[in-house]
């Protein structure tokens, strides 16, 4: 619960700062978990649920590499946040997105058209 929790409340912060700050935190309590389940892998009375825990631990881990993705993501953002946001400023984050979304397009028109043009660099 502690990393879901801690994930709403960077994100309910309304900056990329504070968001990416508690995502660090969250990161730090999946690693508290995967610890408790190391340590209650070791107990004799959880034997029958080794499986269970090595399940658990590799889940752990996954969240941990996905709140790190989006932690770089969102450190490579010019986006500084929900508050930070105005008609203006998202206006311009959305016409880029699309601007880049339809360049992308073009680019593998052009592709399919000319593959001969991009043989090295597929390669």
């Amino acid at each position: 619960m502690s990393v879901s929790n801690n994930i709403a409340e960077g994100f309910e912060r309304g900056s990329t700062a504070e968001l990416l700050a508690f995502l660090y935190i969250s990161r730090g309590s999946c690693g508290e978990i995967r610890s408790m389940l190391l340590f209650a892998e070791r107990f004799d009375q959880a034997a029958h649920l080794k499986s269970k825990i090595s399940d658990l631990k590799l889940l752990a881990e996954s969240c941990s590499r996905q709140i790190r993705a989006w932690a770089n993501n969102l450190q490579n953002s010019d986006i500084k946040g929900q508050r930070h946001l105005n008609d203006t400023s998202k206006a311009q984050y959305e016409f880029q997105r699309s601007a880049d979304v339809f360049t992308r397009h073009i680019d593998e028109m052009v592709r399919r058209a000319r593959p001969q043009d991009y043989k090295e660099e597929d390669e």
